[in-house]
């Protein structure tokens, strides 16, 4: 199978960003997304910028392509301004978190005209319906294709970064959970879900696309759910570990830390050099650490098994980026992991806010509502 690589401008992002709708009244999820989307296609004139999900209380807002953080989080706070402004007629609010709460989701609806999502639902029943999960997805061009197997694999060393640092799902159905991120390891249960397989080469790729094709596993490549894969068709590298990001500053500081992650490698493959990879066990232990502690994870940096805290290496990473920043213009978006070390990740402070309001989750609610409208 010869899967064309649509070449970018190296380290252009677009984001990918999965919103929940809940109801004003009783903070439970609202399946209002379908009338919200149609009006503010209308507004903005553009069908591509607000799009439907598996679920219809869930709106994914898609920036265009950008040179800059800025650029793109800007556009995301008027879209999402938009969206919120849309939502408050219907009594909806807009929230953002790898899970809600306490919804149930054998009650949520599935956007029913999609071929696709029945598809997928039809194929995956249980483990399908129970999808009611959101995330944030990063894109980074890459000017050559022979890069985007290179750079996936590197980049796997920096799942267990990426999850403790956006980790925000600390809740399932009204139980804590213990995980810092439930949705990590629920989201994995899907075919073809979770971490990639081991892959040298554009060529393997090709090959395990052609094969999951024609096994009738995948329809196409664009029914790989890797945490990170490539995008032919945008010719990018797409981070999709990330759980539903709460803030736009968030969200502004982990799209500068893939932007600058990619662009390092990609750098690094242009003076000749080989980039580093761990063993596949390592990998797959540091996601589900950094899927249990989040910030408290204690994660393996390299093939020799050294561990450290997992802020700290963020913390060291940050300075050693901060010149690709600098060259990018997200030093600012890049710096604010620091403060998210020093505030919390939002699992943190969903926790926080219920042991403060005696476990009322709705209170929970309220925060990722208030969270998200202050954040633009």
């Amino acid at each position: 199978m010869d899967i064309r690589f649509t070449e970018s401008r190296p380290s252009t992002i677009g984001v990918e960003w999965e919103l929940p709708l809940v109801d004003r009244g009783t903070g439970d999820l609202a399946p209002r997304a379908p009338a919200v989307i149609a009006a503010v296609q209308e507004r903005l004139g553009d069908h591509d910028r607000v799009t439907e999900e598996l679920l219809t209380n869930t709106v994914e807002v898609v920036t265009g392509v950008h040179e800059t953080v800025g650029g793109a989080t800007s556009e995301l706070a008027g879209i999402i301004g938009e969206v919120i402004d849309a939502a408050e007629p219907l009594d909806a609010q807009v929230m953002c978190s790898g899970t809600h709460p306490f919804a149930l989701w054998d009650q949520q609806e599935i956007t029913a005209d999609s071929e696709h999502y029945n598809t997928l639902i039809d194929r995956t029943r249980w483990w399908g319906r129970q999808m009611l999960i959101w995330g944030v997805h990063v894109h980074v061009g890459i000017d050559d294709r022979d890069k985007a197997v290179p750079i996936m694999n590197a980049m796997l060393a920096y799942v267990p970064h990426l999850q403790a640092f956006t980790a925000s799902s600390p809740f399932w159905g009204g139980t804590d959970t213990g995980y810092a991120s439930n949705r990590a390891l629920m989201f994995q249960q899907l075919p073809t879900g979770g971490l990639p397989p081991g892959i040298d080469d554009w060529r393997g790729f090709e090959t395990v696309v052609d094969d999951l094709t024609k096994t009738g596993v995948i329809d196409g490549f664009k029914d790989l759910r890797w945490d990170i894969r490539p995008s032919p068709g945008w010719g990018t590298l797409e981070n999709r570990v990330s759980d539903g990001v709460s803030t736009l500053h968030e969200v502004g500081a982990v799209t500068a830390f893939v932007q600058c992650l990619v662009t390092a490698l990609s750098d690094r493959l242009d003076r000749g050099e080989d980039l580093p990879s761990m063993q596949p066990w390592f990998i797959r232990e540091n996601k589900w650490r950094a899927a249990r502690y989040g910030m408290e994870a204690e994660i393996i940096t390299n093939a020799a098994g050294d561990e450290r805290l997992v802020t700290d290496e963020v913390h060291d990473l940050v300075g050693r980026l901060d010149p690709i920043a600098e060259r990018l213009g997200c030093q600012q978006e890049l710096h604010h992991l620091d403060t998210m070390i020093a505030e919390g990740a939002s699992y943190q402070r969903q926790l926080r806010v219920a042991q403060e309001n005696g476990g009322d989750l709705r209170a929970v609610v309220r925060h990722l509502v208030t969270e998200l409208r202050e954040s633009l």
